[in-house]
């Protein structure tokens, strides 16, 4: 039986060549969010040429974001961080359904928050995909994920960093009341 993963993706859609201050600093704000909601972090796309041990030691230098990065080396330690490039075809089956986030999902596609909650209350894994940068997401993922994800259910466009922290937040905060009312 698969065990329960839900999981942060960071899509870089910045530079894919310079390493910039918001490459580093939306990972050290993204980390403690992880941690304390219980998601995995996988990072996709960003130009660093170095092993995942060797990017926690780089952000841990570089910010005091998230106890100077601290949080990013507690995923680590917990096997919780993935960095990779953007799979060409499918992302790993561990991973679970792709989930589109998005100010403006597809009809067709579009999923409540209510949803994916009670889901992942059912042991499904699920992997947010969120866009780092001014384009947001490639419009080709878009048709790769299964679920187009509005997490404010109002069509309305969150910062990178906000939405960051509102999806973990939002999806904990559901399941744990629909765990509590069991």
């Amino acid at each position: 039986m698969m065990q329960l993963m839900l999981t942060l993706g960071i899509v870089n859609t910045y530079d894919k060549i310079k390493v910039l201050d918001a490459h580093y600093r939306a990972i050290a704000r993204a980390a403690p969010i992880c941690h304390a909601f219980g998601f995995h972090l996988a990072l996709y796309n960003f130009p660093f040429k170095m092993t995942a041990e060797e990017l926690v030691a780089f952000v841990m230098d570089k910010t005091t974001i998230g106890e100077s990065g601290s949080y990013l080396r507690v995923l680590y330690e917990k096997n919780h961080l993935s960095v990779s490039d953007l799979p060409k075809k499918g992302f790993p089956s561990h991973f679970g359904e792709i989930v589109i986030t998005t100010s403006k999902p597809d009809p067709k596609r579009q999923v409540k928050p209510v949803i994916i909650a009670e889901e992942a209350l059912r042991n499904r894994s699920f992997l947010f995909l969120v866009g780092l940068g001014h384009k947001g997401l490639p419009k080709e993922l878009f048709e790769r994920g299964k679920y187009h994800l509005d997490i404010t259910s109002k069509g309305l466009s969150l910062e990178t960093c906000t939405a960051l922290g509102a999806i973990p937040a939002h999806l904990a905060g559901l399941m744990e009341q629909m765990d509590h009312k069991k």
